[in-house]
């Protein structure tokens, strides 16, 4: 943790000098079987080739609004860190027909179509597969991003006085529409005051079972452990485990701290 980190960008430079190859991300998907780990390295790479998808190909600049409909899902965390490294407004779960560029799950094609910008879709199948048929008037983010650099640099450094994050659920701060928004420094204060209260500290592995649907899931399921350096393994099926095997799960992880 360094204190003079201001974005959530900062906070995964800072992680990735201090221990790069520890895990930060792992993901469970219990229908499937379908589990995928992500060390700070791996995932910088992610959010270096999507924040370079984001500001070469889709010219996406800072201020822009970008509707997530993702589900808590390791490339939902992904973009989430590539629009705080460019200066894009994450709107969680917000109205893709405000929104400059709209980035899309499987399950809300339908409604991201309202998104008169550039439309990315998101097949959110084992191991980052491509759709089988891309979906109309969609760039298959899995197609798209494995050309990316490996390497980010903003072309404009991002204010953390400027808007970042959207949120669904309207608990304080400016408010757009009835949501609450959060400056990049009013996220990585958020982050670090959660990771205090859940008592994470370095090392730490954090269960979480949440949706991407409000602070608590972006929270619990990325940033409070990454502010705190710690890591999160992502279990949003988890109710689809018995009791056993949810001790197995938690046992073979090394949790330390749960948030469902």
């Amino acid at each position: 943790m360094n204190a003079t980190d201001r974005t959530p960008a900062d906070l995964l430079r800072t992680a990735l000098a201090a221990d790069p190859a520890r895990p930060l991300v792992t993901y469970y998907d219990d229908a499937t079987g379908e589990r995928v780990e992500l060390s700070v390295a791996t995932f910088a790479n992610w959010v270096a080739k999507t924040a370079n998808l984001l500001q070469d190909e889709l010219s996406a600049e800072p201020g822009d609004r970008l509707a997530l409909l993702l589900p808590a899902h390791w490339q939902s965390a992904v973009w989430l860190l590539a629009c705080a490294s460019t200066g894009v407004v994450a709107d969680l779960h917000g109205d893709p027909a405000g929104a400059d560029l709209v980035v899309s799950g499987p399950e809300t094609l339908d409604a991201a179509r309202a998104c008169s910008g550039e439309r990315i879709a998101l097949s959110l199948r084992p191991m980052g597969a491509r759709f089988p048929q891309p979906p109309e008037g969609f760039t298959d983010y899995a197609v798209e991003v494995p050309g990316q650099g490996d390497r980010f640099t903003p072309y404009a450094p991002v204010d953390p006085e400027a808007p970042a994050l959207g949120l669904p659920d309207a608990n304080g701060g400016s408010s757009r529409s009835g949501r609450e928004e959060l400056t990049g420094s009013q996220v990585v204060a958020r982050a670090r005051a959660d990771a205090e209260a859940r008592g994470l500290t370095p090392g730490s592995r954090l269960l979480s079972a949440l949706p991407y649907d409000s602070w608590a899931g972006v929270g619990a399921g990325l940033l409070a452990p990454l502010a705190a350096g710690a890591s999160v393994v992502l279990a949003p099926r988890l109710g689809l485990l018995d009791s056993a095997s949810l001790d197995k799960r938690k046992e073979s992880e090394r949790i330390t701290h749960t948030a469902d």
